[in-house]
């Protein structure tokens, strides 16, 4: 008996060995994920936007994952999709998801690298391929012009500050690089990567100083007047 049982393990084992070697296909689409302290930015092969802390991909299909780190060692995990694969300075590891039911799916920084690792997550959100398709289209299309008078003197304020020094909005005036690129910031699951929720009064809070939220981010505390910053607020919600 324990022999027979031990074969049956033994063969288990070799067919996910199997099909976790497997990988995706020549032509499955390609995520780019870059670890920072403690964000996570991600890219798509032959697109030229970004966005951060939310990965989007068709169900069904298996995506290919690069990784690197632009500091420490951070680790990828979504415990629901993939085994974790860390994130080693100088070098780009590979990985694949595949999600065979739509939804969404939290994954982690699976290894210590610093005060807020606890706060460095993501969402992985699977779709149907024609929603994947959409999405990715506007995530490579400029960002949404303002509509109304309150937005139109929030982007005012974005670039006229200190906000587009960091911060890139796509076809609105700031391409800033140190930060993650808000262009469609206001339909994202958090702020913060999992720090709080995104919405206006969270929003506030960590514009006007992200360090009570989420101490020793890189984010210094930004010196919007109190009368500009629900205008600014608005703006940044607007953008989808």
């Amino acid at each position: 008996m324990p022999f027979i049982i031990l074969v049956a393990v033994y063969g288990v084992g070799l067919r996910d060995l199997a099909a976790l070697g497997a990988g995706p296909g020549r032509d499955a689409p390609t995520v780019e994920v870059t670890g920072h302290t403690w964000w996570w930015e991600v890219r798509y092969a032959g697109a030229s936007g970004a966005t951060a802390n939310e990965i989007h991909i068709p169900v069904g299909e298996r995506v290919r994952v690069r990784l690197r780190t632009d500091d420490v060692l951070h680790s990828f995990w979504v415990p629901q999709l993939m085994p974790k694969t860390d994130l080693i300075a100088g070098e780009t590891r590979e990985t694949w998801l595949e999600a065979r039911r739509g939804g969404s799916y939290r994954g982690q920084c699976a290894e210590y690298c610093g005060t807020q690792h606890a706060h460095m997550a993501f969402l992985v959100v699977a779709q149907p391929r024609a929603d994947f398709d959409a999405w990715l289209a506007r995530l490579d299309a400029p960002a949404r012009a303002p509509r109304t008078e309150a937005e139109r003197r929030g982007q005012q304020t974005f670039v006229q500050g200190t906000c587009a020094a960091c911060h890139t909005v796509r076809g609105g005036g700031a391409q800033g690089q140190v930060g993650p690129d808000l262009s469609n910031v206001g339909s994202r699951w958090s702020i913060g990567a999992g720090a709080v929720p995104n919405d206006a009064g969270h929003l506030g809070g960590w514009i006007a100083n992200s360090q009570t939220v989420k101490p020793g981010n890189a984010m210094p505390p930004q010196p919007v007047d109190a009368d500009r910053l629900p205008d600014l607020i608005a703006y940044l919600r607007s953008l989808e």
